[in-house]
Order: C-alpha cells, then structure tokens, then sequence
C-alpha cells in the first residue's frame, strides 16, 4: 500500500516557492535585495531602477527613508553612505527607447529583473516596491506596497535610483537648457509643457507619452 502524505505537507508541497508569501515567510531569507525605481511618470528621460542588498550582521544606516521624504542634499548624503555599506547594488537605466518600444510597464519590469540580476549572486529574496513582481526573477520574491516607507532595503534602492536618475538629468539639461530639465527631472510641468510647445521634442522626450506624442509632426 502506498503511504499517503499528510493533506497539510501535501498542500504545502504543491505552492510554489515564488507564489507563496506565507511559505516564503517562514523561510526568513536573510540576505534581501530591496528594488525600487525612479521615473515612471516623467515625459522624457529613462526610468531608473535599483536593488540594494545589506548584510544584517553590519550597523544600520541612520535616516534612511523614501526618496520623496528626504531633500536632494540629504539623498546626495546617504547615496554615498549605502554604495559604502550595502553587500550589494546594482543601477540599471531603461532608456528611452526601451520605454517607447515596451510601454513603460514592461519597461519598469524589465530594468527591475536587470537589477535583481545585478545582486543574484548574494541575494536569497527579493522584497520589490509596488504591487507586481517582474517575471523570470533569479531568486524568490515578494511584493510589498508602499515598501519604500517600510523596508531598510528599498528605501536604500529608493534613494540610489533616483538620484542616479536626478543627475542624469542635471547633465541633460547641459545639452538642452531650454527645457529646464535642472529644475523638474522631466516631469510635465506648465513650464515643462510650454518648452515642449515652443521647441519641439528632444530625443530624450518619451513619444509614447500622449504629451509628447499629441507634439509630434503629423505623418
């Protein structure tokens, strides 16, 4: 006769290692790449995404937060500090075109599995920002909402992101001042909007975006 399994094991054997938060849970991964990103809803310049991943034996570093909550000097100060501390990290920047071709959803997923790659080799779990999680991950993972004002290991990605983004648009605004890209980071501002009217876009400017794409010359 067979022996049969316990309905509860038999159950628990059945769940995915990557659908089961409860089971994934119970595991306490220790070492958790944190993901975050910067720049979905901006009009012109890349998206940019980061996993930053701590070694919990290590000091914890004072005043992380969401990116949002924190001013561009304090953000400056604290990037220096995590690229110092964190085991891990990787940047990844989704251009423009990406953004174009994919759609900027496919687009933000694509930059986060990049990113988790980027830290694989330390990282036994990712914690992602958000309410999806990119598919064709290297290691378990969770999506937590609002985790980047919850989550050491986001806030850190949070931070990293944009400010890597932030300074790639402080050196596009070298290139094209008319736009002010120095001041709003590509976001559709009234001052933003009538730099576009005026001057057209650049081929930093996101044309799938119907702003952008409502400018474009008729073909």
């Amino acid at each position: 006769m067979t022996a049969r399994r316990p309905p509860a094991a038999a159950a628990e054997a059945s769940l995915s290692l990557f659908d089961d938060a409860a089971l994934l849970a119970r595991q306490a991964p220790r070492l958790v790449a944190g993901v975050d990103e910067a720049g979905r809803g901006p009009l012109a310049g890349p998206v940019a995404v980061a996993a930053v991943v701590f070694d919990p034996q290590r000091p914890r570093i004072n005043g992380l937060d969401d990116s949002k909550a924190l001013t561009a000097l304090r953000r400056e100060q604290l990037y220096d500090r995590i690229i110092e501390r964190a085991l891990a990290y990787t940047i990844i920047m989704v251009d423009v075109g990406q953004i174009d071709s994919l759609n900027i959803f496919q687009a933000t997923m694509q930059g986060m599995r990049q990113a988790v790659e980027g830290v694989a080799h330390v990282a036994q779990f990712a914690r992602i920002d958000g309410n999806k999680i990119p598919k064709g991950l290297p290691c378990p993972a969770e999506a937590l909402v609002g985790g980047d004002a919850i989550d050491r290991s986001i806030m850190a990605a949070s931070i990293l992101a944009k400010v890597s983004r932030d300074r790639y648009m402080l050196a596009l605004h070298q290139q094209f001042p008319e736009y002010g890209f120095d001041q709003h980071k590509g976001y559709g501002t009234p001052f933003h909007m009538a730099a576009l009217k005026a001057h057209g876009p650049c081929h930093e400017h996101r044309r799938s975006f119907a702003p952008v794409r409502a400018l474009l010359p008729e073909t």
